[in-house]
């Protein structure tokens, strides 16, 4: 699979970008992990938005939120990190990492970054220099930790 990897302020977004976004979204984070919640919380008119397409099926197979601070913490964050199940298993969700850690640093410079994360995802963060920040807390029904990374 080769993947094209692009981002785009909220306001830039097309509609058929933004469609597949909010189902890759939906199919993973309510469908596939069973746990309906409200993903959309006003915070994507705020951020830029990484994306990585399979340039075959031009279908998006990676994603982040990139936020800047002041909007879901007091650092910046990156948020909404989602693979497709079509591409997992691949190395998609590493390179969706590293490259939304380089966005974030080339739109905000070398900031802090303060992410929620899935307990189960813990190492996975800690691999690209993460380090647990909070006790574990219950969100949507699932155990998280607040990370970061300086």
């Amino acid at each position: 699979m080769n993947i094209t990897w692009y981002h785009k302020h909220f306001r830039d977004l097309n509609t058929t970008e933004l469609y597949q976004i909010l189902q890759l979204r939906n199919e993973v984070f309510i469908v596939e992990q069973n746990c309906p919640f409200q993903d959309l919380d006003d915070k994507d008119f705020k951020c830029y938005h990484l994306m990585g397409f399979d340039t075959v099926s031009q279908k998006i197979m990676a994603y982040t939120r990139i936020v800047p601070a002041g909007v879901s913490y007091e650092e910046a964050s990156i948020g909404r990190v989602v693979s497709s199940p079509l591409a997992r298993g691949g190395g998609i969700g590493k390179q969706l990492m590293k490259k939304s850690v380089e966005l974030l640093e080339e739109l905000y410079g070398g900031v802090s970054i303060r992410i929620g994360a899935q307990l189960y995802l813990k190492k996975y963060y800690e691999s690209f220099g993460f380090q647990q920040d909070s006790e574990v807390y219950l969100e949507d029904g699932i155990e998280h930790i607040i990370m970061l990374r300086n």
